[in-house]
């Protein structure tokens, strides 16, 4: 109820402003510079919350697992930009080995370059979830009509490859605008961003990634790393796979479960 009260306060008090800066034209046209001013910084307070992945400004956001789920010590462990051919399998078969069940947010396109690998992910108990169909730059550009092109055909993507629709969305870099919200909830899809990330697309310091997320690992948080667009260790190992088990082996010391954001959701 407080994300969709954030939602409506801000886009109700920036239609007013601009119906009322079209009034104020209206009414005397020689203040049209204010008018265009004061339209232009609610442009970009809305463009700035647009680059703040973790905002519920714009919508409901999934920063942290719901309360059900901090309770029964629960943390989720997401990973994007996937499938890829080589990095996907050796994270699966980390996870197999300490039985944990994880998130993967899969790009549309490399989905189907790559179903046999996807079908894996679900069958070995993780859940594939929609990270678009192209993964492009510019997501947070697009209109009302892109978007909904970019999730549906993602949607249909993976409900195709996998049998199991999509329930949950993440913006490629987090990145969004008040029209991804409204597609959302028309596709039935909750956004989901993270509690911490380690950056591990750029950093080649895996220790400084582990630390980062080890950080923040408490019940309720949403870890994130990649598999799609790792980076790698001065050693060539992608930092994903350098990172995974002491992370996974610090969150069974600490007495939390990893779950993926389908079973958090459960009551």
């Amino acid at each position: 109820m407080r994300n969709a009260q954030r939602r409506t306060w801000l886009i109700r008090a920036s239609a007013a402003l601009h119906l009322l800066a079209l009034a104020v034209v209206l009414i005397e046209p020689a203040l049209w510079p204010g008018a265009l001013v004061g339209v232009a910084l609610n442009h970009l307070l809305i463009a700035a919350i647009g680059l703040w992945p973790r905002s519920h400004w714009l919508g409901p956001n999934w920063t942290r697992l719901p309360a059900a789920a901090v309770s029964r010590h629960e943390i989720a462990l997401t990973i994007d930009d996937g499938p890829d051919p080589i990095v996907t399998p050796l994270v699966l078969d980390l996870l197999d080995r300490y039985a944990v069940q994880a998130t993967f947010f899969c790009i549309g396109e490399k989905a189907a370059r790559h179903p046999d690998l996807c079908r894996d992910i679900v069958r070995r108990g993780h859940a594939v979830e929609n990270h678009s169909q192209h993964h492009r730059h510019y997501f947070s550009l697009l209109g009302p009509r892109g978007i909904a092109r970019e999730l549906q055909a993602a949607q249909d993507t993976l409900m195709a490859i996998t049998g199991q629709r999509p329930l949950f969305f993440r913006a490629p870099a987090g990145l969004r605008n008040p029209f991804l919200d409204p597609v959302l909830t028309r596709l039935g899809l909750k956004l989901a961003s993270w509690s911490v990330r380690g950056f591990d697309t750029r950093t080649r310091d895996a220790e400084r990634v582990q630390s980062k997320l080890l950080g923040g690992m408490q019940a309720g948080a949403i870890l994130l790393l990649h598999d799609g667009h790792a980076a790698s260790t001065p050693l060539g190992i992608p930092v994903v796979l350098a990172v995974l088990p002491a992370l996974l082996a610090g969150a069974a010391a600490a007495g939390l479960h990893f779950v993926t954001l389908r079973q958090a959701s459960l009551p």
